[in-house]
């Protein structure tokens, strides 16, 4: 575990230094793996995580469909959550319930696209790591719930890239349409 968290560590400095990751999917691997499949969904939900976020105005960031519904960077924000419980069970740590601090919407966008790559780098940098003992762990003051890694796949990762569609649609109702360039089924800019 400590391994883990000084990896994290590592990696959190080293991209809140560089630019930000996935502008473009890196190049799948030779082989398939069960870790390499989960990498690479990773990924591809990262790859559209920034261009849907990638030029959002404020009109676009305050947008929202209906009177009950979400602002679009209410969305943004529900989005890292999903993210965060992502990277913690694949770090195999706990998510805490408590209060999160209010965070911009630059500072939310890069924490996300980092979690998600140190989700992927810890796989892919770790192939031994078995998926079914990675367990996805809820924890509040009063309660502990826990759920196999098959949850974390049909839970917070689909859900993450069902938000991100929805923020392509609310940007182009707010007259802020994506990047066209960026094709999703190379993962890759067209120039």
């Amino acid at each position: 575990m400590l391994k883990y968290l000084t990896l994290l560590i590592f990696l959190s400095f080293a991209s809140f230094s560089q630019d930000l990751p996935y502008r473009e999917i890196p190049e799948y691997p030779e082989s398939f793996s069960a870790n390499n499949v989960v990498v690479r969904m990773i990924e591809g939900l990262a790859f559209r995580y920034y261009w849907a976020t990638e030029g959002l105005r404020e009109e676009d960031l305050n947008y929202k469909p209906s009177a009950d519904g979400r602002t679009t960077l209410q969305t943004i924000e529900h989005i890292n959550g999903l993210v965060n419980v992502s990277k913690n069970t694949i770090f195999n740590v706990p998510t805490v319930f408590g209060p999160r601090p209010e965070k911009m919407f630059e500072e939310l966008r890069k924490e996300t696209l980092t979690n998600l790559e140190l989700a992927a780098n810890l796989l892919r940098e770790h192939p031994e790591t078995e998926l079914e003992e990675l367990k996805m762990v809820f924890k509040s003051e009063n309660s502990e719930t826990v759920y196999p890694f098959w949850n974390l796949i049909n839970g917070p990762l689909e859900d993450a890239v069902w938000h991100v569609g929805q923020v392509i649609t609310f940007r182009r109702s707010s007259g802020n349409p994506y990047n066209s360039k960026a094709g999703v089924l190379t993962g890759k800019v067209s120039e």
